[in-house]
């Protein structure tokens, strides 16, 4: 019996190219996406279907969880990859910014994780995989926002792995560096403020320089299949991120924060 994976933000990106993944590898795939229109994009395929779900309605979560079981009879691997990036000076965001930022990136999420829960429970076994960043460990500038969020995922994950793990069920968490997508175009927001103009400036000055370099989201999906099918109870994939990581081990701090302000806003800090 081929097994089923449940993916949010399947329409572009990291999503879309996880869910046609798992379909070459002969999965079940429930391919949600807030935009049902985007399911056009896609070969006809018999073992996938396209639930409605918005992470900022969480009755679409319900019901897209519901129609995948009916559809499917099981759901094996959740994988939460929907989200986008709110970036700009934090003193710019306004309330309803930030709010719709957490209630996308990780209320959403959670609420997710919690219908999906009591199925993997009853089936004695499964998978949650997380799509964070390795923004969920580092920080970047004029990124605080979508940062919060990330920390948020980052520690809610590692401290789930304890609590799901006497009932079979894994917990992983994807941290990618930079990814050829849509995100800073599409998947971001931008707060402003006059103030920070010229910083703002640089840095997406900056966003759309590296943006034809960054690596394909090909090489996530395959990371995320393999955390799908890994027993051996590691939490943390890194793709195109460990060198990020292995910098910011190795360098003094005060160095670190010197070469991520003259890379990405053109000062030293």
């Amino acid at each position: 019996m081929s097994k089923t994976v449940l993916i949010t933000g399947a329409s572009s990106g990291i999503g879309e190219a996880t869910a046609k993944y798992f379909l070459q590898k002969g999965w079940n795939v429930s391919a949600t996406m807030r935009s049902l229109n985007k399911a056009d994009n896609w070969a006809e395929e018999k073992n996938v279907i396209y639930p409605h779900l918005d992470l900022t309605k969480p009755e679409t979560i319900a019901s897209a969880t519901r129609e995948t079981l009916e559809h499917f009879g099981q759901i094996d691997v959740l994988v939460n990859n929907a989200g986008y990036a709110l970036m700009g000076p934090l003193e710019g965001v306004t309330p309803e910014q930030l709010e719709h930022q957490f209630q996308t990136n990780f209320f959403g999420l959670v609420s997710t994780i919690q219908n999906v829960i009591p199925v993997l429970r009853r089936q004695g076994k499964g998978t949650i995989i997380n799509v964070s960043s390795i923004g969920g460990r580092l920080a970047f500038p004029l990124t605080s926002s979508y940062h919060a969020t990330k920390w948020a995922v980052d520690g809610l994950s590692e401290s789930l792995s304890y609590e799901l793990r006497p009932f079979g069920i894994q917990v992983k968490i994807i941290e990618p560096g930079g990814i050829k997508t849509n995100f800073f175009n599409r998947g971001t927001t931008w707060a402003t403020h006059p103030d920070y103009a010229q910083m703002v400036n640089h840095l997406q000055q900056f966003t759309k320089k590296i943006n034809d370099y960054l690596a394909e989201p090909e090489g996530v999906a395959k990371t995320i299949y393999r955390a799908a099918t890994d027993q051996s109870g590691r939490l943390r994939y890194s793709p195109y991120g460990e060198a990020y990581f292995f910098l910011h081990a190795i360098l003094p701090d005060k160095l670190w924060r010197s070469l991520v302000g003259k890379i990405m806003l053109g000062k030293s800090y």
